[in-house]
């Protein structure tokens, strides 16, 4: 007596469910013993790179929010707490002494808000073609990212408005990604000169 049809069949789909079973177990594997990316952190000396050269304008996007807040932890949890220095506010802007670093993410907003704040620049240069210099912006960001304060700290610039105007682009808009170990104060100096 011969088998029926259907068990003589079965052996295709057993082949089908193996063959899925060792691609999936296979996925895993490779995604579990996959090595990280690694990352290469900025040098201190990272603040004073940051440099805007003369570059067209563009258009300011969207920077990403900070990580949320570490909250408060009760003495009993032995959870995280906040850097010591935070005001009442939670903006960090208290703190004057700034001992941390520029974040390779922090580097690019700021690289970016200069490329931004060239905008004063060009509305003046329309006014006068002559004008050219370079403005250097000293910028305080607390632990968090908050922009505390941002300062024309040296300008040669014959048109004082401009600089100003750059400095008050650095003040606008979200907040910037997080220093490395506590506040920073960053000066970012701007060549600013007319198209050839």
């Amino acid at each position: 007596m011969h088998p029926p049809p259907v068990e003589q069949g079965s052996g295709k789909y057993l082949a089908v469910i193996l063959l899925l079973g060792g691609g999936m177990v296979g996925l895993f594997a490779w995604r579990h013993f996959q090595q990280p990316p690694v990352v290469v952190a900025p040098t201190p000396s990272a603040s004073a790179a940051i440099v805007a050269a003369h570059a067209p304008h563009v258009d300011p996007i969207d920077i990403p929010p900070p990580p949320p807040a570490i909250p408060d932890a009760s003495p009993d949890t032995g959870g995280p707490k906040p850097p010591p220095a935070a005001s009442s506010l939670g903006d960090g802007c208290a703190q004057t002494t700034c001992n941390g670093r520029v974040s390779a993410e922090l580097s690019s907003a700021m690289s970016f808000r200069a490329k931004t704040a060239h905008k004063c620049y060009d509305e003046a240069l329309a006014q006068d073609s002559t004008l050219k210099g370079q403005v250097v912006i000293g910028v305080h960001v607390s632990y968090n990212g908050t922009v505390c304060s941002a300062a024309v700290e040296s300008s040669d610039l014959a048109n004082g408005s401009v600089a100003a105007c750059i400095a008050n682009k650095f003040r606008q808009g979200a907040r910037l990604p997080s220093p490395v170990g506590g506040c920073v104060d960053v000066n970012v100096p701007m060549k600013l000169l007319p198209p050839h």
